[in-house]
């Protein structure tokens, strides 16, 4: 629903020829409507948590290099629930008028075409919309002893 100033309204009131009492008791009610209540705050914001989404369409994970892309959701959701959060965003894109005419049909094409305001309503939220690359590690640094004293000195330097 379209917000309109109060001052809007009072002048367009004014220009109906609308009793001078009358627009002033309206707009009276129109001031104290607006105001916001003292013991009302604005819902605090939800805490998320990053998950990556992988791209591996042959389900060769431990063997190739992937691109992917960065998510978040809320914190205290489970990581599992992240697919079904995008399908339901790109299905509520669908039903719309440009999703209608250009729909999105993997989950590359969701994640960069569908508008935040979607991903929002789902609670997922897009941090990067072109995949990135996912790098794999064994979790363990080099033990080459030469190469470790070399770094070891030149940061003491």
């Amino acid at each position: 629903m379209p917000k309109i100033d109060i001052n809007k309204v009072a002048e367009i009131l004014k220009k109906n020829q609308v009793a001078p009492a009358l627009l002033r008791q309206i707009v009276e009610e129109m001031n104290l409507a607006a105001q916001p209540e003292n013991g009302e705050e604005p819902p605090p914001a939800v805490k998320k948590q990053f998950c990556f989404l992988v791209s591996d369409p042959d389900g060769k994970l431990p063997a190739h290099d992937f691109a992917g892309w960065v998510l978040q959701i809320p914190e205290n959701e489970s990581a599992a629930t992240t697919r079904e959060r995008i399908l339901r965003a790109a299905y509520d894109f669908n039903t719309t008028k440009k999703g209608r005419l250009l729909p999105v049909k993997t989950m590359g094409e969701a994640i960069e075409n569908v508008p935040a305001k979607h991903f929002k309503e789902a609670q997922v939220w897009v941090k990067t919309k072109t995949p990135v690359l996912l790098l794999k590690t064994d979790n363990q640094l080099p033990t080459d002893d030469a190469k470790g004293k070399d770094a070891r000195r030149h940061r003491l330097e």
